[in-house]
């Protein structure tokens, strides 16, 4: 018996190769190991060639293996944690290894293929050298971007705008790199899918095919059983045909069918092949794989069946997955009852094609979600409504800072909009503003998105500075961010000696606007004059205790800090804006004038003689009763409307299940277990402010539930302000918080949401049309996403409600809506992210719960009229006017300034059918977007 015995320089391992017919590992002692690796005396181990020439046989099943890593740009973990591999305590997950460790096992064999679409960070660490061979894979199509954007967006939560934006920024990347353009949708792990993403990110940006894996089980059943997993998908009803796009249903997941994932933890048996060892098994390891292939070929039409070869961050070792499939392409193809090769999507939609097939069409979209019985992923659309809302606010803040860094000219030197542009692209993410993701990693989405803003901001500061031709600074040129919870440090200040605050408002839509302009003020003797120097017509109200607290806590929360409590006032002003365009005015003291700001007065209830109290003095008037304070009837003497109206607040209690039997409400899944409405604990009585250019009724509905209705004199729709939290669980139950707004449509079960702010689509309780349903969820399962509003329609009238953010909504009864506001929940839902959604603000290490303030609107109109104002008001909410301030001497700004701009004709405006998307500085270069 030979022995070579090797010992290493700290004595720490001895290595011993022996000749013999064992193999073992013994502890000689605590700091010396003996490894012995035995050979079988009858043969030799040697060599192997596989074969894995790429070859599509028409004759045969043809398995197009298709290796693919899923990498979440943020859940569990934070993006940065999951790129680096840190804080593997909760995922042992690291991006970088994936990049790395692919592209050396796709540069040892040319056969073997690859998709990615979490790339930009690694290629930016690379060599010259390394980036060379890579363009070279990527060329031959050996490595193929799919998707392209910058993350996996979500469908039912994003607006189309944020949608195009993260999309663009990633194919803009690729284009400059490669010189390629991605040819395939790439959507396998979003809740249920849209149809803007079939034919707006799909179709129309040029894409082949489509692919994804989250359906609901009772559609996937059927289409499992009439083969109609791949459809041709057309998403919109007025594009028609041109819309549509070849579209991919995986039959189980996107992982590998059973058996067949080979990450060095994974449970899957490997082909062993070398006869000196005992477990050889390729006979039976082919049978599997022939067994599975004829399993999903009897799901599919034509002879081309996609395997994919991946899941979640996998391919960290990626050499013992591609030495896997070469084995499995090489022995499978020897045995000759299928066909195995390395493919792509591109390769696979080309396959299909030339099939000469045909496919089912498929119209709507796929929402609402379940994977099984009670579990409607409807909880997600309204899940952390604060980060929907800041993402949302951010949208409308980037749009029109792209604006103004055009009109300014961009430079790559000083600060611009990349910074908030790249971090609201990641939080499109299908984890990230859909609010299914950690708290911590919440908290860092949000942390990207106010770098980005402050970044952003002095973009802001210097455009406006130009085109006003003003020394401001930029710490007094800014929108206040805070602004919602009566927080704007600029219009703090005493306007004393002499002094005034100058408000520019920024319109960045192409269509000239007319608006109430509201900022808070600390002082009652305030005059607003337009850039003409005359006076306008101005209105003081008083800011509600309720408001007050919300503020002074979430101040603390935030910024370690309270507000001076002078500010006891909203200002309110009509403002003429003109389109793509700035207006001025200037705030000053009243005392050198004599006149003043009308100040609004808290007056309780008055009761005319039906006992009811009547809000608006416009074309619109509200009525409540004067001793309920409960909304009973909408009137508008313009368009001859008059409707019963009643508006109320409830809450679903989640249920509190703790296994996959007992399923539990939580940040994906909606399971509630009763209806209760939000009962008054509170004495307050109705209020109602009064003035000459709006209306407000204050509701304390509980003391975790406030309202405000706002009725402005020259608009025709109401405003609802809300301000929800904490939601008590001292009960152990946890609460989803929903709004109900009452009329006697009579509707027909049917009513309408949007697709990520663009078409509506019409929607019947209880029923799809694609499968007969079976109902076990009545009220989760008829939940959809609404990035934009919901409307309903009887034979005589519509009511309309559009909303600030994403929420969930629905129409559970006839002529009435219903939309989810706020989620506060104890109990994890068992999909993953082992959290339950259970967001807290904490000051001084006492923590409540998350308190949120939005807003919903409301309109009746006749029976067709309601699209015009959807669509148009719809636009002004996502892009809201810009409002930066500046403090200054005396009363000369006027004379010394610009006081008004547009880059449109000031006589002419945009349809109000048009929306400017994007009008972008690009270097060199512009980009204007139309839609």
């Amino acid at each position: 018996m030979k022995k070579n015995i090797i010992i290493d320089k700290n004595n720490f391992f001895i290595f011993s190769l022996f000749e013999c017919g064992c193999f073992s590992m013994a502890t000689i002692t605590t700091t010396t190991i003996i490894i012995i690796i035995c050979l079988l005396p009858a043969t030799q181990a040697k060599y192997m060639f596989y074969n894995t020439t790429m070859a599509i046989d028409p004759h045969k099943i043809n398995v197009h293996l298709v290796p693919h890593s899923h990498d979440d740009v943020g859940w569990l973990k934070t993006i940065d944690q999951y790129y680096t591999g840190a804080n593997n305590s909760i995922r042992g997950a690291c991006v970088e290894n994936v990049l790395d460790s692919v592209i050396s096992a796709l540069l040892d064999d040319p056969n073997r293929r690859f998709i990615y679409a979490f790339f930009q960070r690694w290629w930016r660490q690379q060599s010259d050298t390394l980036k060379a061979e890579v363009r070279d894979l990527v060329n031959s199509g050996r490595l193929e971007f799919i998707n392209g954007g910058m993350c996996m967006h979500d469908e039912a939560t994003p607006h189309y705008i944020d949608m195009i934006d993260q999309t663009t920024l990633g194919h803009r990347f690729i284009k400059h790199e490669f010189n390629q353009k991605p040819r395939v949708g790439w959507q396998i792990d979003p809740f249920g899918h849209s149809a803007v993403q079939a034919y707006l990110l799909g179709a129309e940006l040029g894409f082949d095919s489509l692919f994804f894996a989250r359906i609901d089980y009772q559609d996937r059943a059927k289409r499992k059983t009439d083969k109609s997993l791949e459809v041709v998908w057309q998403g919109s009803q007025s594009l028609g045909s041109s819309s549509q796009i070849f579209t991919g249903i995986f039959p189980v997941h996107y992982s590998p069918p059973d058996g067949f994932t080979f990450e060095v933890n994974d449970v899957s048996a490997p082909i062993q092949d070398d006869l000196t060892l005992f477990d050889y098994n390729v006979k039976e390891r082919v049978d599997d794989f022939v067994i599975a292939a004829l399993a999903q070929a009897n799901v599919t039409r034509t002879n081309h069946i996609m395997w994919t070869m991946g899941e979640d961050f996998r391919y960290q070792y990626a050499l013992s997955w591609f030495r896997q499939m070469d084995k499995f392409i090489h022995y499978v193809n020897m045995d000759g009852r299928v066909n195995a090769l390395y493919s792509t999507p591109s390769i696979y939609t080309e396959a299909k094609h030339a099939a000469n097939e045909k496919w089912p069409l498929k119209t709507g979209d796929f929402f609402p979600y379940a994977d099984r019985e009670n579990a409607y992923w409807t909880g997600y659309f309204t899940s952390r409504p604060a980060l929907k809302g800041y993402v949302r606010m951010m949208s409308g803040y980037l749009l029109a800072a792209r604006q103004l860094e055009f009109f300014k000219g961009r430079s790559n030197l000083g600060p611009n909009t990349d910074a908030l542009a790249d971090a609201l692209a990641i939080a499109q993410h299908h984890d990230a503003i859909t609010g299914t993701e950690r708290e911590h990693v919440a908290a860092d989405y949000a942390m990207r998105l106010s770098i980005g803003y402050t970044e952003a901001e002095k973009v802001v500061a210097a455009s406006l500075a130009l085109l006003a031709e003003s020394k401001l600074s930029t710490r007094h040129n800014n929108p206040c961010p805070l602004l919602n919870i009566s927080y704007c440090p600029p219009t703090e200040a005493n306007l004393l000696n002499g002094k005034s605050l100058v408000v520019v408002a920024y319109n960045p839509i192409g269509w000239k606007r007319v608006e109430i302009i509201r900022i808070p003020v600390s002082s009652q003797e305030l005059i607003v004059q337009d850039s003409d120097g005359r006076e306008i017509e101005s209105q003081l109200i008083p800011i509600s205790s309720a408001s007050l607290s919300t503020r002074n806590y979430h101040l603390k929360g935030n910024l370690g800090g309270s507000a001076t409590d002078s500010d006891k006032y909203w200002l309110a002003f009509s403002a003429s804006v003109p389109p793509l365009g700035f207006s001025t005015y200037i705030v000053s003291s009243s005392r050198k004038t004599g006149s003043r700001s009308v100040i609004s007065k808290w007056s309780l209830s008055e009761r005319d003689s039906n006992n009811t109290i009547e809000v608006g003095q416009g074309n619109l008037k509200l009525l409540y009763t004067a001793d309920e304070g409960k909304l009973t009837s909408y009137i508008n003497s313009r368009n001859q409307v008059t409707a019963f109206a009643g508006q109320s607040y409830g809450y679903y209690s989640g249920y509190n299940g703790t296994d996959r039997v007992n399923q539990a409400s939580g940040a994906y899944i909606f399971r509630p277990n009763g209806t209760f409405p939000v009962k008054s604990d509170s004495q307050v009585p109705l209020t109602v402010v009064r003035g000459p250019l709006l209306d407000e009724i204050h509701q304390q509905l509980s003391s975790w539930l406030h309202q405000v209705t706002r009725v402005y004199k020259e608009k025709e729709h109401a405003e609802v302000e809300f301000t929800i939290g904490p939601i008590p669980v001292d009960d152990g139950v946890g609460k989803e918080v929903i709004a109900r707004i009452a009329t006697s449509l009579r509707s027909n079960r049917t009513f309408y949401t949007d697709s990520n702010g663009r078409d509506f689509i019409k929607r019947v309780r209880d029923y799809r049309s694609d499968w007969d349903l079976q109902v076990h969820q009545p009220i989760a399962g008829n939940y959809y996403p609404i990035n934009l509003g919901i409307y309903l329609e009887d034979e005589d009238m519509e009511l309309s409600v559009l909303v600030d953010r994403a929420v969930g909504a629905t129409s559970l009864v006839d002529g009435q809506i219903e939309v989810m506001l706020h989620r506060r929940l104890l109990n994890d839902d068992a999909r993953g992210v082992g959290e339950a959604l259970n967001e807290e603000v904490c000051v001084h290490n006492t923590c409540k719960g998350l308190m949120i303030q939005g807003k919903f609107y409301l309109r009746i109109d006749p029976r067709g009229e309601g699209a015009k104002w959807r669509r148009a008001f719809g636009q002004e909410i996502f892009s809201p006017l810009l409002l930066a301030f500046a403090e200054q001497d005396g009363n000369n700004w006027m004379g010394t300034h610009v006081a008004a701009f547009s880059a449109i004709d000031p006589a002419y405006s945009l349809p109000e059918n048009i929306a400017i998307i994007t009008l972008q500085a690009r270097l060199a270069r512009s980009l204007l977007n139309f839609l």
